[in-house]
């Protein structure tokens, strides 16, 4: 018996990637509150995304974000949703979801007799992306709520929020790893991987994490997917290659960063601050700053930059608009570096930070002690001494720094 041909993949296209994932989650909880909690989400393979249980396909959803407002929009679509292959057999299930609201959202019915149903959320059948995170916290406290008889605080379902959308994008990420050096075909990676409702399970029961810094630290990453991918759902058809192509890396890189090289990048992000809650428009800033830059980032540890006479260079999101406020940065991070043990070693290391804006490139001189054993991953095998340094940073713009990267 020859073996099935597998379905096409849409890994590749970022721009479902986003919504669907964020359907795909909402449709999983959906099924966890019906009692169903033995199958299997599959991600851009038989459909946009599918739901197994025991091997055997359940229902196959596509899913279409900004396309139109009438169904005249959607006809290519529908009819591919209602084909029939060795996969989504005669009488599947299937399902469309659209981001807007449509003139007619009645059942598609093809001449192959087989019917696909627009997706019904609270009501309504379509839900745009600034709705989707809203609703699927809902279902998320629900699903709290049932299992540990109290119903988790804002904050835990943020987090747990998080935690499980980031399940859903991890995957997508493992497949591309799997297709890309792996060398296993792209189809079949997205086929043959799938998440088991158990993984999405322990995300949204979680009892929160322990500290407020790994808390800041899973909701940056969360608040910076969120960032990316608006960003490339807006503006996907005005960018360039090369911004894509960077938008797209930083998205991966911050997968791969674990807690303790994160809650860095937080920090690093804006060192004029003492690492907590990271504004979104400093997320806006240093994503900007990224995919605008003259060149790209190296993604090693923390994103940098290194010029021919190896001198390091981080980007940042620091915003200094007026003579005062660069003032006032400097004396923040004379005032930082003393009792922040966490920027110490970093600036050190990375004495040249890039800022998304500034009037003007200028030093902080300041002075500090090392090796006070409070980081342990810099901390060296003897601390009987310790010693005061003069430290030297520069706040640099990006016309300058790009200036240096290009000698």
């Amino acid at each position: 018996m020859s073996e099935l041909t597998e379905p096409n993949s849409a890994i590749s296209s970022w721009s479902g990637f986003v919504y669907q994932g964020k359907v795909a989650l909402y449709h999983s909880l959906k099924l966890i509150i019906e009692n169903e909690i033995d199958f299997e989400l599959q991600l851009d393979s038989t459909d946009d995304f599918a739901i197994y249980k025991n091997g055997t396909l359940i229902s196959a959803h596509q899913v279409k974000a900004k396309v139109g407002s009438t169904r005249g929009s959607y006809s290519k679509a529908l009819i591919k949703s209602a084909e029939i292959d060795d996969y989504r057999k005669a009488g599947t299930n299937r399902y469309f979801h659209v981001s807007v609201k449509i003139d007619d959202t009645s059942d598609y019915k093809s001449g192959n007799g087989e019917t696909v149903k627009f997706y019904e959320y609270n009501g309504k059948k379509y839900c745009g992306l600034d709705e989707i995170e809203k609703i699927t916290k809902n279902l998320i406290r629900t699903i709290f709520n049932d299992a540990k008889g109290f119903p988790p605080s804002e904050r835990l379902t943020d987090q747990n929020y998080s935690l499980v959308s980031e399940s859903i994008s991890s995957k997508a990420i493992e497949i591309h790893k799997i297709n890309q050096i792996d060398r296993v075909s792209e189809n079949r990676a997205a086929f043959e991987n799938r998440i088991h409702v158990s993984k999405l399970l322990v995300a949204i029961l979680s009892d929160g994490l322990q500290s407020d810094v790994e808390y800041f630290a899973i909701e940056l990453r969360k608040n910076l997917f969120d960032h990316l991918e608006k960003t490339l759902d807006d503006l996907l058809p005005e960018m360039n290659d090369q911004q894509f192509l960077r938008a797209k890396d930083l998205f991966t890189y911050l997968h791969n960063l674990n807690s303790e090289d994160l809650q860095r990048f937080c920090q690093v992000m804006k060192p004029s601050e003492s690492f907590s809650k990271i504004q979104h428009e400093d997320i806006g800033r240093y994503s900007d700053l990224i995919q605008n830059f003259c060149i790209a980032p190296i993604l090693q540890r923390l994103p940098h930059y290194i010029d021919s006479e190896l001198n390091f260079y981080l980007p940042t999101a620091l915003t200094l608009l007026s003579d005062r406020e660069c003032r006032a940065c400097v004396d923040r991070i004379k005032e930082e570096v003393k009792s922040n043990r966490r920027l110490q070693p970093l600036l050190f290391e990375y004495q040249n930070l890039i800022a998304f804006s500034a009037l003007n490139s200028f030093c902080v001189e300041t002075k500090i002690t090392e090796n006070d054993g409070s980081d342990p991953k810099y901390e060296v095998e003897s601390q009987d001494s310790k010693i005061t340094r003069k430290l030297s940073i520069n706040i640099i713009t990006k016309l300058d720094a790009e200036g240096k990267l290009n000698a």
